[in-house]
């Protein structure tokens, strides 16, 4: 798999130990980054989403930046402008926001749909068209977009369209208590997020993406991913299923899962792991499944568990 794979578990000891408690959030959003996806980090203020993404970027020895996302925010903020030099009498470009590795989108929802989607291009296409002109983002690149879920007064929700270009949904979640004073602790002694060190960088992070994109995927596994994206088009609990762009980051995040877990091949296992962060944002429930106040993840579990499993020699190498 790699001999890389001790600095591999640095990054991970590293973040773990920056972001307490949060294994499960950490690697998911290092599956989706090595399987090339966006995402979307939804949850109360306070519980750690910057600093996660701080963190990712710092250990991972790539820049940062970072979108304050206001109603005021223009489209140009994101992606740069064309500014007259009057000395050289011509328009040169000036980058936004979205020119570093790691894009920290924080609270996407409180602008304007029309700024929202000056990030479609840049997540979808890797570049940013200005004036007519396309400039390349830095490589490799990841946007990582916040939003509140329990304050929606003067928000913009994000269309389906644009939820579609996001890999994985993500919740950070409250610490334990443990952890909580844990963090306490680290905070009095004065332990700051600008001491954390590159432990990989982005050659490195290349070299990993190449080899996600090797793992092996059996037809009975690629079979199986495809019935659960096509369940959520027929089933009753969803008024709107998952789309073939689903199935891509579905397969691509189960491989990079696998290849965290030190595997050269896909298992079922990896599929439903990484099922929910990938399928539920994109579903819309049926009106019966909201009376009965399920959410997506409720259904979705649900659902998984009645398609049927490959046989193990199925996908195995």
């Amino acid at each position: 798999m790699g001999t890389k794979t001790g600095a591999l578990y640095a990054f991970r000891e590293q973040m773990n130990d920056y972001f307490v408690g949060k294994g499960d959030t950490v690697d998911n959003v290092l599956c989706c980054f090595l399987a090339g996806g966006h995402v979307l980090l939804e949850d109360v203020p306070g519980v750690g989403k910057t600093t996660l993404a701080r963190t990712f970027a710092g250990s991972l020895g790539l820049s940062f930046g970072r979108i304050q996302f206001t109603p005021d925010t223009m489209p140009g903020d994101v992606t740069g402008m064309s500014v007259y030099d009057m000395k050289k009498g011509e328009f040169n470009y000036r980058p936004g926001g979205v020119m570093k590795n790691i894009v920290l989108a924080d609270e996407l929802n409180r602008t304007s749909p029309k700024t929202q989607s000056a990030l479609l291009e840049a997540m979808a296409e890797s570049q940013v068209t200005v004036d007519g002109q396309a400039y390349q983002l830095p490589q490799p690149f990841m946007v990582i977009a916040t939003q509140n879920p329990i304050n929606f007064s003067g928000t913009y929700p994000l269309p389906e369209a644009q939820l579609d270009r996001f890999m994985m949904r993500l919740s950070v979640g409250y610490p334990s208590a443990e952890e909580e004073l844990r963090l306490a602790r680290d905070n009095m002694s004065g332990r700051k997020i600008e001491d954390v060190k590159a432990v990989l960088n982005a050659e490195d992070v290349t070299g990993f993406r190449e080899e996600v994109s090797k793992i092996h995927v059996s037809d009975g596994v690629l079979g199986y991913v495809q019935q659960i994206v096509a369940a959520t088009r027929t089933d009753s609990g969803f008024s709107l299923g998952a789309s073939p762009r689903a199935l891509l980051h579905l397969l691509q995040a189960s491989r990079a899962k696998a290849f965290l877990e030190g595997r050269s091949f896909v298992k079922p296992d990896d599929v439903k792991k990484m099922a929910v962060p990938v399928l539920s944002h994109r579903l819309i429930l049926s009106t019966q499944m909201r009376l009965q106040k399920k959410t997506s993840k409720d259904v979705l579990e649900s659902l998984v568990l009645k398609v049927n499993i490959p046989m193990e020699a199925d996908y195995e190498k």
